[in-house]
């Protein structure tokens, strides 16, 4: 549905997609009758059952919410956001998209979205307020989120990346390893775990960058920026 106009725009006509939700300002221009209305982003109010506390610190801590605006009516409307690279998904049923809010241009209305916690599951800062909360200091020296944006339906996403966003199969018994400030997001079937790598770091030397690897497994796709800068 998402056409790439070049690497760093892309176009949708707003009434085949049933309406879009992109972040705010990622409109560039448009042409026809559009509407745009503020979006308010399903399951916000509510992440993975944690409390209010632990998703105020993890926010803040992340910067992970981005302000949504809807566009509906009959035009086309061209997307991109402040010079990076796009890149678009097809999601077919029953599959699911997940990835940090900052790495979303913008998505289909139709698809179901919600916010997951991965901070127990990828931190190893242990579960309840506590572990949540040491799995937001995790992800702030990381880049690796707490919180993460799950779209699932039928519909189309498009990512965001510094340098251009590629695509690695994940499958079978080779575990796929990602830098966490490269990682983008997931397509599928796909678990990531977050490990401290010390004896890579002690042999490297200080100040390596590579203390922090992100481990994938399952079936599915990741998506990887070119680039370890955080958006």
């Amino acid at each position: 549905m998402f056409e790439k106009v070049n690497s760093k725009v892309v176009k949708i006509d707003v009434a085949r997609a049933g309406g879009v939700v992109a972040r705010t300002g990622a409109m560039l221009f448009y042409t026809g009758d559009v509407r745009f209305m503020p979006h308010q982003e399903p399951g916000a109010a509510q992440v993975g059952g944690l409390g209010g506390l632990t998703r105020m610190a993890g926010r803040m801590m992340q910067g992970e919410h981005e302000r949504t605006m809807l566009a509906q009516g009959y035009g086309e409307v061209h997307y991109g956001f402040a010079g990076l690279d796009v890149h678009a998904v097809e999601l077919a049923p029953g599959m699911t998209l997940r990835a940090e809010a900052s790495r979303l241009l913008a998505n289909t209305a139709g698809l179901q979205s919600s916010v997951v916690s991965v901070a127990s599951s990828s931190s190893g800062g242990g579960r309840g307020v506590m572990g949540a909360l040491r799995g937001a200091a995790t992800g702030a020296l990381t880049g690796q989120g707490m919180f993460t944006t799950q779209l699932s339906g039928q519909g189309a996403a498009v990512l965001l990346g510094h340098g251009g966003v590629f695509e690695l199969q994940v499958g079978g018994p080779v575990t796929v390893v990602v830098d966490p400030q490269a990682f983008v997001g997931s397509y599928g079937n796909v678990q990531t775990e977050l490990k401290t790598a010390m004896s890579w770091r002690d042999a490297v030397g200080k100040g390596s960058g590579e203390a922090m690897q992100l481990h994938c497994h399952g079936q599915g796709v990741v998506f990887v920026q070119a680039s370890e800068e955080k958006l």
